[in-house]
């Protein structure tokens, strides 16, 4: 596989004040400017979309916002990132964190979502809820109302040779648990894996 090194990723800032600062990844030095300006424009794209879903209709009772990001893979063409944003309003009982991912092929730009990483046709929600349930029950997770499914296009990123899938605060457990987050090997799933997708990539030795 040809030019399989990490993207450089450099921070970028924007800041509304000396309580309202989110900080976000921008990749930069890649050969395809095309495929560069394109990743760049999804991650400000996911950015935005958290200060808005953040402040609504109530941008005058922020009181602090902080955006952070984490590279979660840069290796074999496929980058994987999480933004987190924690804002605080005026005379909320607590702040509220919403974490989204993005996932994406560094040679091409394309931005995969859960199902584009397993072969067609094949039932991956069944099976990663399994999973998912089986370690709710050895981790003794405490449930809001029980746990059935992920959604189709469940929130995920990939960690090396580890799929992780995860839920937002509230969505199946209380908020002092955080956010519940499920590692998945890839050689659990081998068999319905995309052999040629990024999950496909980080299961290769070479």
């Amino acid at each position: 596989m040809p030019n399989t090194f990490p993207v450089r990723i450099e921070t970028a800032r924007i800041s509304g004040g000396p309580n309202l600062t989110v900080y976000y990844p921008r990749v930069v030095g890649m050969q395809n400017q095309q495929a560069q300006r394109s990743i760049n424009q999804a991650i400000v794209n996911q950015t935005q979309a958290l200060i808005d879903e953040q402040v609504g209709n109530m941008p005058a009772t922020v009181e602090e916002m902080l955006g952070i990001y984490e590279v979660k893979n840069n290796q074999r063409n496929v980058l994987s990132l999480s933004l987190s944003n924690y804002t605080y309003h005026y005379q909320a009982a607590h702040g509220m964190t919403y974490i989204k991912s993005l996932t994406f092929d560094t040679q091409t730009a394309r931005l995969y979502q859960l199902k584009d990483l397993f072969k067609p046709g094949s039932d991956f929600v069944k099976r990663l809820s399994e999973i998912i349930e089986l370690q709710i029950k050895q981790r003794n997770i405490q449930t809001l109302f029980g746990f059935t499914s992920i959604r189709p296009n469940q929130d995920f990123y990939i960690a090396d040779k580890v799929l992780v899938i995860y839920f937002q605060l509230y969505e199946i457990t209380p908020y002092v648990f955080g956010f519940p987050m499920f590692p998945i090997s890839v050689y659990d799933i081998s068999d319905i894996i995309d052999e040629n997708g990024p999950l496909g990539r980080m299961a290769t030795n070479n």
